[in-house]
């Protein structure tokens, strides 16, 4: 029988049948998608990955891979039959190497992305990514979704920090990729195939990650803007000013910022009265050069006011509240998020007209874009109007996508930046794909994996 099968190989404590034990890993953060399981398994080596791949291979049960299930699109839950296999990563957690001089490390999937963080930094290295959910999300589901976070605007994605991968395949078959490499042209370059496609077409259990020299110097600021056309301008005047310094630009409404200080009010951010805001970050700065180009920008109407943060700790308060932010829309009632892309230079143009859309459908709405100005990436987040109900609200998600995502076509942008596509925008790729784009990931899929058996349902059917 599969599960006795699955239960030895993983070995007293790899293992788990209990409904309730199993709940966290069952039900998606914003408790969109619930799923069922035959067992979740959680082993600790590669080569307990494949047997167990093997294993429901030759029976013909699908897999379900998991991180620290923090993606938001249902890429991680199995399906409602009880017929799947979720399969954990989380006890593959171990940093296998570190080479400072070679600016390398191995890290396991399970391993969480502050854990490879602080690796790092304790060899005197830096790793960028950093997101909202660095303290439970893992390495394995970073890659799986091309996660990005704050630094993308400096140091790039998830995809550019990989230097080489460990990959379970369909039929149980390891790839060691595991190369330090930053030049091979020998063939197709296999790890970006697996990056970005939230394991159904193999599960990702190690990474070669490239680390970076420690930052030096960093400043952190929140720039007030009289408008969100001011945003643009303040990029490009810090770029040219402070050229690749410019670590973090994130966008922020002021009504964000409300929500932070209603549902946590010990953080008591003081932020100036205005509409929008920018939290940024240089480094490398040792002549105060970023504050002088912020009080050039405010000096020409570019931004109106700013608090530059005096220390680490006045920093560190100003990023809290940054990373609060989905929290504290979760607390204000049901909500609705669309990470999106479009081009740079037209952030202000579709944040407006998305808006004026989605207020014309449903007026009442309220609107929360905020993220990743620097590199384009917003969320467009939508709570619910005051006087409707959450239900009915959340009854409208396919009707409003379509508003929002007609607006990001419209701008030749797209619907899935950072969060992965999963269950949540599978539907949505045809819409906004074209046919050979579509035919040629599913061919991609027959490939690797015949038989539709890794994660199944997710990114494409």
């Amino acid at each position: 029988m599969l599960i006795d099968r699955l239960k030895r190989i993983v070995g007293e404590g790899g293992w788990i049948t209990d409904e309730q034990t199993l709940e966290p890993h069952l039900t998606e953060w914003r408790d969109t998608w619930r799923g069922r399981t035959l067992i979740m398994v959680s082993p600790d080596t590669t080569e307990k990955v494949a047997k167990i791949v093997r294993a429901c291979a030759e029976v013909g049960t699908a897999v379900v891979p998991q991180g620290g299930n923090t993606g938001l699109c249902g890429g991680a839950i199995p399906d409602r039959s009880g017929k799947q296999v979720l399969l954990s990563l989380s006890r593959m957690n171990r940093i296998r190497s570190l080479d400072p001089n070679g600016h390398s490390l191995v890290a396991e999937a399970g391993c969480t992305l502050g854990s490879v963080q602080h690796a790092a930094e304790d060899a005197g290295r830096f790793f960028p990514l950093s997101l909202a959910a660095e303290g439970s999300c893992q390495i394995g589901g970073n890659l799986s979704t091309n996660a990005g976070g704050i630094n993308v605007l400096r140091y790039g994605t998830a995809r550019d920090q990989a230097l080489g991968l460990e990959v379970v395949l369909a039929n149980g078959a390891v790839w060691n990729g595991l190369r330090a490499l930053r030049k091979d042209t020998a063939g197709y370059d296999l790890r970006q195939v697996f990056i970005g496609s939230e394991g159904t077409l193999g599960i990702i259990t190690a990474a070669t990650l490239r680390l970076h020299p420690a930052i030096r110097n960093p400043k952190t600021a929140l720039v007030a803007l009289n408008g969100l056309g001011q945003a643009t301008g303040l990029l490009a005047m810090l770029r040219h000013r402070l050229s690749d310094r410019i670590q973090a630009f994130e966008l922020i409404p002021d009504r964000a910022i409300r929500y932070v200080s209603r549902h946590f009010p010990e953080q008591s951010v003081p932020a100036p009265d205005h509409p929008w805001f920018v939290l940024l970050e240089s480094v490398g700065d040792e002549r105060d050069e970023t504050e002088r180009s912020i009080m050039a920008a405010i000096d020409s109407e570019v931004a109106a006011d700013a608090i530059v943060a005096k220390n680490r700790s006045e920093a560190e308060a100003l990023w809290l509240m940054r990373h609060t932010i989905s929290e504290s829309q979760k607390r204000e009632g049901a909500s609705l998020k669309h990470d999106v892309s479009v081009p740079v230079a037209d952030i202000a143009a579709f944040i407006d007209q998305a808006s004026s859309a989605v207020l014309a459908c449903l007026p009442g709405t309220r609107v929360v874009p905020f993220g990743h100005a620097g590199d384009g990436n917003i969320h467009f987040n939508l709570s619910q109007p005051r006087e409707m109900d959450a239900e009915d609200f959340l009854s409208r998600r396919e009707q409003l996508a379509f508003v929002v995502y007609d607006v990001v076509e419209r701008f030749k942008g797209s619907i899935s930046a950072e969060h992965g596509v999963g269950q949540a925008k599978r539907n949505d790729l045809k819409r906004y794909k074209s046919e050979v784009e579509i035919s040629l990931m599913r061919s991609l899929k027959q490939a690797f994996d015949p038989n539709n058996l890794l994660n199944p349902g997710k990114v494409i059917l």
